[in-house]
Order: structure tokens, then sequence, then C-alpha cells
């Protein structure tokens, strides 16, 4: 990603790998004590060959599947493990919030354990003293602060731990899944300062499984699988190469018995004049045709689809069998139009599923992101969802 800052964080060839032991166990390892033998051990690449530059003022998000790398990456760029291969460079004043709390004591105060944990990320008393009281202000705390933190509530403990990393005035913020803690409205205080911080010039790398947040606060999305970067680049782009890669991995998971004689092959869409198109405003009309095939006749079948918000979310949803439509009898390729009246939803982009069943002969069959939609015009994302769906006609190809 071009940008005119100077790099703040650098890797080059980074990897890491992990010894896992296959003898886990206190009997397996008993029965195999003194066998140091490379059969009990195997390793494990959580990152594999990674190389990226960062430049300050930059907010990136991580994002990926579960056991990705995400997470083992952003602690090597915040120095908490050492790569077995590969450098990792940085500069400035860094806060990590990947483990909130960790370095609580359970039986000293809320306030001791400000100044310890402050202490810890790089603050002076004296610059601890400066920013004490924003520090309870911010995480809600209290008379509590003089309490034991043991008898702490799991909200109260997260909150004051991220108040205080947050208060540091770090030139790097590296942010670990920590966001969803505490209440609603501590959440978006949370959100609020680290989009002060994106605001102020300071580099955030942001690990999370939210779509939403990365599209709010990122302006860069890097995409991990197996260790290593599938993508890196515009944050909308990053999402749908997230889910893409998901699909993609649902999809080679099946066996080859688990192919469908019924399947959607593509969506197309199209504006009011019958024009292809992948933009409109919100409250036109829009048609959906999907095309399906057939390796072998369906005297029954329905078609549906569902649209969908980049974070997953279903905005609008609907299907032949719902609608009152009985489709005629496919043998081969047909398509079916869905066209909606009014499409009564905010700006925004958007991914367009559909999906095919058999009835005659159970069998089903869906495509996900089949099309990429935009909408302009309205207020925000999502809106009023409501919509008059109905199916012109189905037509069969040769």
């Amino acid at each position: 990603m071009t940008t005119s800052g100077p790099d703040i964080i650098r890797l080059h060839g980074v990897t890491k790998l992990f010894q896992v032991r296959k003898d886990n166990s206190l009997k397996d390892r008993i029965v195999h004590f003194g066998k140091l033998g490379q059969e009990f051990r195997q390793n494990f690449t959580a990152v594999d060959d990674v190389s990226l530059s960062i430049a300050a003022g930059t907010t990136v998000g991580l994002l990926g599947a579960n056991g990705s790398g995400k997470s083992t990456l952003l602690k090597l760029i915040g120095g908490i493990i050492a790569p077995s291969e590969g450098t990792v460079q940085t500069r400035g004043r860094m806060a990590a919030l990947l483990e909130l709390g960790a370095g609580f004591h359970p039986d000293l105060s809320g306030r001791e354990n400000v100044y310890l944990n402050a202490s810890i990320l790089g603050l002076t008393r004296e610059e601890t003293d400066a920013v004490f009281d924003d520090i309870v202000e911010f995480a809600g705390i209290g008379s509590f602060i003089d309490s034991a933190v043991k008898f702490y509530s799991s909200g109260m403990y997260v909150r004051l731990a991220f108040a205080v990393a947050v208060h540091t005035d770090p030139d790097i913020l590296l942010v670990d899944e920590v966001l969803a803690v505490g209440d609603e409205t501590f959440q978006r205080k949370c959100m609020d300062r680290i989009a002060q911080f994106r605001a102020e010039g300071r580099t955030i790398v942001l690990v999370s499984h939210s779509a939403q947040q990365v599209a709010e606060l990122c302006d860069r999305g890097i995409v991990l699988s197996e260790g290593r970067i599938v993508h890196d680049g515009d944050t909308n782009e990053a999402i749908r190469a997230l889910r893409t890669s998901l699909e993609l991995r649902r999809r080679t998971s099946k066996s080859a018995s688990d192919a469908q004689p019924i399947q959607v092959q593509k969506v197309e869409l199209f504006d009011a004049e019958g024009r292809v198109a992948d933009t409109i405003a919100t409250g036109d009309p829009l048609t959906l045709r999907v095309h399906v095939s057939a390796e072998h006749p369906f005297e029954r079948w329905d078609v549906g689809f569902s649209i969908d918000t980049p974070f997953g979310h279903m905005v609008l949803a609907s299907n032949t069998e719902l609608l009152g439509r009985t489709l005629d009898p496919i043998d081969g390729s047909a398509t079916v139009d869905l066209r909606i009246e009014s499409l009564r939803i905010g700006r925004g982009q958007y991914f367009v599923n559909a999906n095919v069943a058999g009835v005659s002969e159970v069998s089903t069959h869906a495509l996900m992101q089949a099309a990429l939609l935009n909408v302009e015009g309205g207020e925000g994302t999502l809106g009023s969802s409501s919509a008059v769906v109905f199916v012109p006609g189905t037509h069969a190809r040769d």
C-alpha cells in the first residue's frame, strides 16, 4: 500500500515454528521418559515466511480463519515472542492489547495495579500520575479503584486494563480481539479511542474476527491463511478475499461424493433498464438472474437468494417457494429472474448469494458471494430491508 509516511514496522522472511509434543498426558510422558526422539515431537509452522512493511500512521487489520497465524504475527511484531527465522524491526513506543490484565496482581488494589501495569508498558511514575484520573474515569471503576482486583468482576478487570494501555501514549498500538470487552457503551468508547489514535496519526495493527470493526477502523487489510499472506490491500477487498477463502476451504473440504446434481452456476444483476449493473441507487428496482444447471431432469425445484453486508449480516432473502411460484421442469440449464421492485437498503457494499434446491429429488447447492452489489444514496448501511420480490419467469436454455 502506498503511503507518504516512513516505515515504522518491517518484517522480512519471518517464520515462527512451535514444537508440539505428542505425549501430552502424564501417563505418556512417564512411558516415554528419556526418549527424546522426533517421533514424540512435531513442528508446527504458525507464521510462514512473512515479509511486510507498515508505514507510520497506517491502520492495518489482520484477518484470517482460526489458526491462520494472526495472533502469532501480532506477538512477533510486539516482541513478545521471537521469530524462528527472519527479522522484525519496529520504531517508537509500543502498547500491546493482547492479553488484558496480564501485568495485574490479584492481591493488589486497582490503584496499585495501574502503576504496576503502566510501568510494564513503559510509563514513569510521573507520567502515570498525570494520566491516573483519566484512566479511572475511562474505566468507570469509581471507588473500587482502591479494592483488590481479585474482587473485580471480569468486566471491571478488562476495562481497567484497557484504560491503562490506551493512556500510555503509544506510537504503535497492537490490538488482538479485545474491542469486545465490557458493555456496549464501553465498547463504543474503545472504538472511539482507537479512532482518535488513528486521527492522531498513530500506527495501529488490529486483529479481529469482526469485519465491521475492520471496515470501520482500518485503511489496509491483510488476510492470512496457514501462516502466509494471501491478500494485502483495500479493506473491503480484504474482507471479500477472506470470505472467498473461507468459502473455498468449505467447498474443498467436501469429498467428490458431495457434488450435487443441481447447482447454481452464477448470478447476474440487472438495473431498471435491463442493463447488467453492479451499482444501483437505494429504492431502485433490481433483477437477479440465477443460472442453474442440472445433470438430469428435475420435475420440481426451487431457487432462492440472500443479500448480505460484508460483515455477514443478512438484510434480505426470499425464494420461489415463499413467493408461491412453481418453476418449469429443468433438464440441462435454465435461468430464473427474481425481481426486487424497490431495494430499500442503505448505501454500502453487499454480497448476493444464491441457492437451488431439488424438490422431486432432494438436493441443495448454494453459491456464496455470487455477485457484488454497490448501493448508492440512503442513510448509512442497512437502512430498511423491506422489498417486494417476484419471479417474472423461468428461461430454459439448451
